[in-house]
């Protein structure tokens, strides 16, 4: 009655700020029937597959759910193209009503407006697509909730016109900005809900940079709170929360399911629940013509804990401005599944994707790739294989943090493009760490195979009894093992490109593995009475070698460090090559005292031979690893010239 006595005095200015109110809650209600239209329609050509009842989201809108469930549930056909349902011509009229309370919502503060969306409407209605019958056409249901423009004007459209209308006069007529949001009609408790709100969102927003969106509207409706968001530009992207008391109710929609989910994994520390991501079809609408819809109902005791989660959903709508385009991007340089994991860390970290994106995305890459790496990585060429899953990872999530901190401090592109750049280095260098661990381990097993060697040595010195054939067999395994990790880490050196000189190493680390498991295969058929002397020479050898395998290993741990600038490793790297060199030396020294001995001795022919091929394999194998040392510095000084 007050309603009528108002425009009866010709104040109905006054009334816009509910009018609109009024006209955002049958947006709410209309979009639950349309929904409702297309699960019906579902429903009765797949009678078999669980229906959708819309539960949660007619509750949220104001609608008795009871009513659209049975509605959809009672879908059947009554011929190829056409179905019958309980209560589907009113259904159909409250659709009627909807869009009237919209549309006078706008007339009242755009009467232009206002007037052309009724001629739309009653372009609809005279087309028979809002009949109020029990049966409707499959075909009258597509055209109503379509939105292709080259289909012509429907519902949908129409609805959807409205909404930004409403949306535009909710913000021009609002009795006051709270923290951002344009807001009228809220009670006195609604004040701290919307606050936190918006201490989410505006914690988060200045990460859009230059991208619209994250326009707010809070007014009471219906006994709750109602706070809308925009977030971006696509038509089907909403958020609307409604709040009553401390129950949270949160609507979203989105043409992307994969986004969708990734929203509602934001949410995981709150004991929320989630329903729905529900395909709606409408033409127009996303890739398929279709959208997702889903809702989250959070339940808490307390103000403060409601207070919390309305800030956790303001801050993370930022993250979705732009999300399907950055995935796409970051899917040409990782796996699909981890390009998701980068976003969710980024949102998760407050660095979000449109400062990457806003300095050029792809091309930031791009060039540090071209720039950076041009021999290493081939165009077209995923970083994860160039560098590794984990890597690659780590070097992404660092690009998206140095652009938005670059964005943030208005610091030049140019900067953010070598920071990037440096970035990548350092990761290859890391990828040259890794191949350089592998050659690690084959000096691992290098210094196996001497110790075995001198342990039976020892035993033949000491009179004890050796196990020849153990020996044998031990070390051909240990041998077996070399070779294996050879030939992987040649695979893996070809498929990143590494430098020459790593494959170089493993050549010579596996040339004195080969030349070491020889010379125990010989001391395994040496004869058990060989003189005491030709042992200690063999033992003193065996020394020399030893040292040489813990030398190179010491080089190559030293060399890994070098890349990031540590000067001290660079001295140990290269005082171990001219160690290398020293030991080669002693060895030769020592085969040649072993050969004199064996000479000068008049020992048997076996003990002879056995001992002068066992003395030169472990010299052969002390060769090799100078060569490694001379390989090792050449590695060393590229590192240093950088």
């Amino acid at each position: 009655m007050k309603t009528q006595i108002i425009e009866e005095l010709g104040q109905g200015d006054i009334l816009l700020p509910a009018l609109v109110a009024e006209g955002l809650a049958a947006n709410d209600r209309i979009k639950v029937r349309m929904s409702a239209l297309q699960a019906a329609a579902r429903h009765a050509q797949d009678p078999d597959r669980p229906a959708s009842e819309l539960a949660v989201e007619s509750h949220a809108a104001g609608i008795a759910p009871a009513a659209i469930a049975t509605l959809i549930g009672g879908a059947h056909l009554v011929g190829p193209s056409r179905l019958a349902a309980p209560n589907l011509a009113k259904l159909m009229k409250e659709i009627q009503d909807d869009a009237a309370a919209m549309i006078r919502a706008v007339g009242a503060g755009a009467p232009p407006d206002g007037d052309k969306a009724n001629a739309r409407l009653a372009a609809v209605r005279s087309a028979g697509l809002l009949d109020a019958t029990n049966e409707i056409d499959l075909a009258r249901i597509a055209r109503l909730t379509g939105v292709a423009e080259a289909a012509g004007d429907s519902l949908h459209r129409l609805v959807m016109d409205l909404h930004k209308a409403l949306n535009r006069l909710a913000a021009n007529c609002s009795e006051e900005t709270l923290d951002g949001a344009h807001v009228f009609g809220l009670h006195g408790e609604d004040r701290g809900a919307v606050e936190a709100f918006m201490k989410g969102l505006n914690q988060t927003r200045r990460l859009k940079f230059n991208h619209p969106g994250l326009d707010t509207m809070a007014t009471r409706s219906g006994g709750r709170l109602l706070i809308q968001n925009d977030i971006g530009t696509t038509d089907a992207h909403v958020v609307v929360i409604a709040v009553k008391k401390n129950a949270v109710t949160v609507t979203y929609t989105d043409v992307h399911l994969a986004r969708a989910k990734f929203f509602i994994s934001l949410f995981d520390k709150f004991e929320a629940s989630w329903s729905g991501l529900d395909r709606h079809t409408a033409a127009g609408l996303g890739e398929d013509n279709s959208f997702y819809l889903v809702t989250g109902q959070y339940q808490p005791g307390h103000a403060a804990d409601r207070n919390e989660f309305l800030a956790a959903v303001g801050a993370a709508l930022v993250f979705l401005i732009d999300w399907n385009k950055a995935r796409k991007l970051l899917r040409t340089w990782v796996a699909k599944d981890d390009a998701t994991r980068i976003l969710e860390w980024a949102a998760r970290a407050r660095i979000g994707h449109r400062g990457f994106l806003e300095l050029g995305g792809n091309e930031l890459l791009g060039s540090a790739v071209r720039n950076a790496a041009p021999a290493r990585i081939g165009f077209g060429e995923r970083l994860d294989q160039a560098l590794g899953r984990a890597a690659a990872i780590d070097f992404l999530k660092a690009a998206l943090r140095a652009s938005t901190e670059a964005l943030l401090a208005g610091r030049s592109v140019r900067t953010v493009r070598d920071q990037i750049e440096a970035d990548l280095v350092r990761h290859l260098e890391r990828v040259d760490g890794t191949l350089l661990a592998a050659v690690l381990r084959q000096i691992g097993l290098a210094h196996d195979l001497v110790a075995a060697i001198s342990r039976h040595l020892a035993a033949l010195r000491a009179g004890q009894p050796a196990d020849r054939k153990l020996l044998a067999e031990r070390c051909g395994a240990i041998e077996q093992k070399a070779d294996r990790i050879a030939l992987e880490t040649r695979k893996e050196v070809d498929r990143l490109n590494a430098r020459p000189t790593i494959a170089q190493l493993i050549d010579r680390a596996e040339e004195a593995v080969d030349e070491l498991e020889q010379a125990a295969f010989i001391a395994s058929v040496m004869p058990e009475r060989t003189d005491p002397s030709l042992l200690a020479a063999l033992a003193e050898l065996c020394a020399v070698a030893m040292t040489a395998t813990e030398v190179a290993a010491s080089g190559v741990a030293a060399a890994t460090d070098v890349p990031e600038g540590r000067r001290a490793d660079s001295e140990d790297a290269l005082s171990a090559v001219t160690r290398l060199i020293d030991a080669e030396h002693a060895a030769d020294g020592h085969e040649r005292a072993t050969t004199a001995l064996v000479f000068g001795g008049g020992f048997d022919v076996a003990t002879s031979l056995s001992v002068l091929e066992l003395a030169r394999a472990i010299e052969r194998a002390t060769d090799r690893f100078a060569g490694f040392g001379h390989l090792l510095r050449r590695h060393i000084m590229i590192d240093l010239a950088a």
